[in-house]
This record gives C-alpha cells, structure tokens and sequence, in this order.
C-alpha cells in the first residue's frame, strides 16, 4: 500500500446515507468501536436532505443521546458535531429538503459520487461507509460510489439490528447497563440486542479504469465504455518469421520498415513499463518514448535487431539499413513512417472502435510528443 498513514495508521473516516432514522450512525459507530481489532472514526459524515438533518439534530445532538453514547464508550463527542451533517444539494447549489423528483435524484447521484471520490483522493485515509440509511437510491449511489473510486483498503458496511430493536424509535445503541424499552405493551430488554456490520464486497474499478467525468450519469457511462473496450480489446500479435502483424483475427500487412517500427513501440510497452505493478494500462503514457528516445543510434540499431529477424535468409537488408542510417533515424523518417503504419491499420482493422487502441498515438508529454500504443501490455505477442 503506498498510503500515508499518520502516526502508523490510517485517519478512520465514517461515511453515511440517512434519512430519518439517526440510529443507523450510533449502532454502527458502536459495531465499529467492538470489533476486532476495534476502529475509532476520526471523522464522521453523514450525508442527508435538510428535513433529515433536522431530525439528526434533535434527535441525536440535542437530545443529548450521542453525548451519552460518546461517554459511556469514551468516543469524542467532537467527532460528530453540526458540522458532520453534509447536505445534500442540487446543481445549483441549493440545500435539498427531500429527495422527491427525477433531478432530485440526478443530483443526489452527483453529490454522493463527488463526496466519495474527493476523500478517497487522500491516501491517508480508510473510508468506513455505511448504506443502511436514507432512501434506498441514496444507498445505491453510495455503493456505486464506492465501486467506482474506492481503494483496497475501504470498507462497505450494512449494520444489522435485532429485528425488534430495529424497529424500535427508542433503540440507538446496546448500553453496557441493561435498559427496558417498551413495544406494543411489552418489554424489551437490551441486553439481548444484537448490532453487528455486515462487510460488503465491492468491484473496485479505480485502478482499472479512467474516469474524468463530473457527474455520475457521465461516470457510469465512461466506466462502462472503459470496461466494454479492455474486455474486447484482441491479441495483438506480430511473426517476424512470418513478417505479418495480427490484431485478433484482422491481418495487417506491413512492409518490413514499419512492420519493424511498430514492433519498438510495443516493445516500449512490453519492456520498459513504468509501473509493472499495475494490472491495467489504461491511460497511463508513462512507457511512451520520444521521438529522441527512438531515433538514436542505440534505438535505431535495436530496431535493426528485430529488421534481422525479418531478413533472415537476407542478412545484407539489415546491414544495408544500417548503413543508410548511421546516426540513427532521421525524426521525420519515423514521423512519416508512424503516418504510414496507422494508415495501413485503419484501412484493413474492421472495427474503428478498436482504432484508438492499436494505431501509433501521440500524447504531449512535458516539452514536446511522445509516441506509443495505447493497447493492453497483456495483449500483446511478439515472436
């Protein structure tokens, strides 16, 4: 985990959903404090409407239960204060009293996903969220939330109540001392009631994926499209024997030049990965070479390696090439070249879809270009 942790640990941040049931944050601040080993939140959210933030005032706050809570289980009462309280707003800006209509709902979606992925940025953290609260969308943005920008380490929790406690308005915690609480004309007694956190299993696309957009419709929509291409992107796969390129099952004729040119810059990919350590390539350049990179003497003569390959019964092509450029490859001899391969791609890939992946790109990188292909390390074959 490359994670800043303070103090040898990370900063527990509690996030929930609610609406007008403030009894899902003690009981899963107190399944939280008893289990093994125990989490302390350092910070507490709970996302709501203005009407449930009302009722989370005076039913928690100033009622005085959490005051209590906090002293019976020495948790500090200033980690739950009106600040903690986050409500939710619309697109434009102003606080939602109920979650009623389709917009409403829309920016719900936003707010929650926008929460999520702000602290998530922060490596130091371990986000604790809870979707037992509120309506069930908000529950739902709250999970997809999570699946979309959540870490290895961040947790997803339902709380669970002894059914007859749960239903009970009186009903916030289990006190270490036994209290009765009355329902339809009997007693209960607390002492056997059950809290316990339920931890859900996610899908944690974040390394996985590359998502840019600013609301959710727009993020489900990337991440959907994101995973549609890693899932279908073909081997690519290159014979220098045989002199052909393959991408899945398209053919790509190539002459020797190119089809050398090309195979360097897979080669980068392959060879000379940044962060090996990464499953996924996705929208990282970091193995992109210059066009100085691919152009000098040393670059040019492992080129010619793989040229020798192609030649083999022809060992002069080779020494020809080499003779032909001494220095290395002239920049405009490769730029014209890289114009010729993606050109010769794009008239004989069936799919374009798949264009963006397989042709030579390039990303402005610092003080100038850097070329590469964009498609998956793993798909690549070189013989």
């Amino acid at each position: 985990m490359n994670s800043v942790k303070r103090q040898g640990r990370f900063k527990e941040v509690a996030i929930f959903v609610a609406g007008t049931t403030p009894q899902i944050i003690t009981e899963t601040i107190y399944a939280l404090i008893h289990q093994k080993p125990p989490v302390y939140p350092d910070e507490i959210y709970v996302l709501t409407t203005k009407k449930g933030k009302e009722v989370l005032k005076s039913n928690l706050i100033d009622s005085g239960i959490f005051k209590t809570f906090c002293k019976e289980f020495k948790f500090e009462e200033t980690k739950f204060t009106d600040d903690s309280i986050v409500v939710i707003k619309n697109r434009a800006g102003k606080v939602l009293d109920d979650i009623k209509e389709g917009e409403d709902n829309e920016a719900l979606g936003d707010f929650i996903a926008g929460f999520i992925r702000d602290h998530a940025n922060d490596e130091s953290t371990r986000l604790h969220c809870s979707l037992a609260g509120g309506r069930k969308t908000m529950s739902f943005y709250m999970g997809s939330s999570l699946q979309l920008f959540g870490r290895p380490w961040d947790k997803l929790y339902h709380v669970l109540v002894t059914p007859e406690f749960e239903s009970n308005p009186a009903f916030y915690y289990k006190p270490k001392k036994d209290a009765v609480l009355k329902k339809n004309g009997k007693n209960l007694h607390t002492k056997d009631a059950r809290i316990y956190l339920a931890e859900l299993p996610f899908i944690r696309l974040r390394s996985k994926i590359s998502l840019n957009g600013k609301d959710f419709s727009e993020l489900v929509r990337e991440g959907q499209k994101e995973i549609d291409i890693a899932t279908l992107q073909p081997d690519l796969r290159i014979n220098f024997s045989e002199r052909t390129v393959y991408i899945g099952d398209n053919l790509i004729e190539m002459v020797p030049v190119q089809l050398m040119i090309y195979a360097a810059y897979l080669r980068y990919k392959t060879e000379h990965c940044s962060h090996p350590g990464r499953p996924y390539c996705a929208d990282c350049f970091a193995c992109f070479p210059s066009v100085a990179d691919i152009t000098s003497k040393q670059a040019f003569e492992s080129m010619v390696n793989e040229y020798r390959k192609i030649y083999s019964l022809q060992p002069m092509r080779a020494e020809e090439l080499l003779d032909k450029h001494k220095d290395g490859m002239d920049p405009s001899a490769i730029r014209q070249n890289i114009s010729k391969i993606n050109r010769s791609i794009r008239e004989q890939l069936n799919d374009e879809t798949l264009l963006p992946y397989y042709i030579i790109s390039s990303v402005k990188k610092y003080a100038g270009s850097r070329y590469g292909v964009r498609v998956e390390k793993t798909k690549i074959q070189i013989k």
